[in-house]
């Protein structure tokens, strides 16, 4: 695990830390039946997330509607029995039948109704693109680096003959990031636009790298995908094996709906209208018939990260300005709608990161749903911890709440061993517990990628917000119509590319996992074989 911090402002700015590794749960968990719980949605917004597009729009939507359409005919059925600790007086549920969800709702318009709108927005692409060069000079731009840094990084990389990455360093903080010239971890940083608060993600794009992109992904609202537009380069990302198909993919998959395509290092082709039309035809039919985006979600913005051209001003190159009238970067990341915030809904934080601090054991990692106090029980799966929330740290400050989407930093108190909190573990609300199992039911679309047919027993890697998990198909049930839904052959002998299907999936450990119709946050995943992403789909049972 690698903790990293960026100055920002002459502040410390905390960078999440991520693990590619697998998830540990700890054994001897005994369960008692509970009474099922009733989940109140949280208040209506016009913003859909993830899969869940309306009706009338998954058409529209491949990947949507191949995975969301028989979901919507089980949205009727009775839930499992939440499962919870046994033998400890502490851990038993309350005596409540039903989540209340309006004190959460306003507490919510209470402590944000009146501020920016919070956005995680993944930066992401393949190797070399220039991710981290765009950002940093646009974080530059916007005044976040102060000059004495920015002069510093400039220094010290031109001495490795390194120069052309000294915006990087803004981002890319560690030796061995700078030596190599790549990201390898998920950095953290905040700016803000006219209308949003943005915490910035810039995700790995080396192929190594994927488990470490797909934490980032679990966190992200919108994203910004950069091409790289110097001839040869665009081909090799997406058309020759490239991370630039697979992050879509993947982010899409995960729930994010609205993306920016940055072309960047347009400069390295006179910022010729021609490439940049070319570059957006194919990636616009890309992004729309297989990744599943709707065309109005996608904005492509020309620009370059080395020179600083149209980021967070309009252009004043004349190569670029006579044909380009439409939004710097800074303006298309504004333009994002905000995304619905499931506040009131029962507490769900997924781990990214756990140390032990100064005040105690430490937590990081994003509220999913529901909101969290200082002072509020949590527990712990899938080990049945209960532990007690001392502090709450939200954007290098301390607060005593914090609300879903947010990302935070929590201590906690109580915990016997803090060795056996892993990345991956879930903290919930005691009453109304995340589940915990060994078996679930899923509706899956697979890729292109897959290069060998799903039979049973077939092993793959499941990445369900920040856990990964190895997994054994262990039943084919159907294949389905990618149109439709329908079953059109039960109990098939395997699945090969770009096919429907439902089937049973065994972890090789207990993990904590939502059914997608109640909490579409941990109730999406991905499944990935042999370094590659093979399939994405949505639990529909949780057994």
């Amino acid at each position: 695990m690698l903790l990293r911090r960026v100055d920002i402002n002459g502040q410390p700015a905390k960078i999440i830390a991520v693990d590619s590794g697998v998830t540990t749960a700890a054994s001897g968990i005994t369960t008692a039946k509970a009474e099922p719980v009733k989940i109140v949605p949280a208040s209506k917004s016009t913003v859909t997330v993830g899969f869940d597009l309306p009706h009338k729009e998954r058409g529209k939507d491949p990947v949507t509607a191949q995975i969301q359409a028989p979901i919507d005919a089980r949205s009727n059925m009775k839930s499992p029995s939440p499962v919870l600790p046994a033998n400890e007086e502490t851990n038993k549920p309350s005596k409540s039948k039903e989540f209340k969800a309006e004190a959460a709702l306003k507490e919510y318009e209470k402590a944000r109704g009146g501020g920016k709108d919070l956005l995680n927005l993944l930066v992401i692409g393949h190797v070399d693109a220039g991710k981290s060069t765009l950002m940093g000079h646009l974080l530059y731009k916007l005044g976040q680096v102060p000059q004495r840094s920015m002069h510093k990084f400039e220094q010290e990389s031109k001495k490795l003959g390194k120069q052309s990455f000294a915006y990087a360093w803004v981002l890319d903080e560690t030796g061995e990031e700078r030596s190599r010239g790549i990201t390898m971890d998920v950095g953290q940083s905040r700016f803000e636009t006219k209308t949003k608060s943005i915490v910035l993600l810039d995700a790995p794009g080396h192929k190594d790298f994927i488990p470490n992109m797909i934490t980032g992904a679990s966190q992200a609202d919108v994203s910004v995908l950069v091409v790289d537009s110097t001839t040869g380069e665009f081909e090799t990302g997406f058309e020759s094996g490239g991370q630039t198909r697979e992050h879509a993919l993947l982010v899409r998959s995960l729930g994010v709906n609205q993306l920016v395509v940055a072309v960047n290092k347009l400069d390295t082709a006179s910022w010729s209208q021609e490439r940049f039309e070319d570059i957006r035809s194919k990636l616009q039919t890309f992004l729309v018939k297989q990744a599943g985006f709707r065309p109005d979600d996608i904005n492509f913005v020309p620009c370059s990260g080395l020179v600083g051209e149209n980021l967070t001003q309009k252009s004043e190159e004349i190569k670029l300005s006579k044909w380009y009238t439409g939004s710097t970067l800074l303006e298309a990341i504004d333009s994002f709608r905000p995304p619905e915030r499931p506040v009131g809904k029962p507490l769900r934080l997924t781990v990214n990161d756990v140390f032990r601090g100064p005040g105690g054991l430490c937590v990081g990692g994003r509220l999913e749903t529901g909101m969290v106090q200082c002072g509020d029980k949590v527990l712990i799966q899938p080990i049945g911890e209960i532990a007690t929330v001392k502090s709450i740290t939200l954007d290098d400050m301390t607060g005593n709440i914090a609300f879903a989407g947010d990302p935070v930093l929590i201590t906690l108190l109580g915990v016997a061993d803090a060795s056996v909190i892993s990345i991956g573990f879930v903290l919930s609300d005691p009453n109304y517990p995340i589940k915990v199992s060994s078996r679930i039911q899923a509706r899956i679309v697979t890729f292109d990628a897959l290069s060998v047919p799903i039979t049973k027993g077939f092993t793959g890697v499941l990445h369900v917000g920040s856990m990964s998990e190895q997994v054994v198909i262990k039943k084919l049930i159907s294949q389905l119509h990618r149109g439709t839904g329908e079953v059109v052959k039960s109990r098939p002998r395997c699945l090969t590319k770009n096919v429907n299907a439902m089937l049973e999936l065994e972890p090789s450990k207990p993990i904590c996992v939502e059914e997608f119709k109640d909490v579409k946050e941990l109730g999406r995943f991905t499944l990935r074989s042999a370094g590659v992403t093979i399939a994405a789909g949505v639990i529909t049972k949780v057994y």
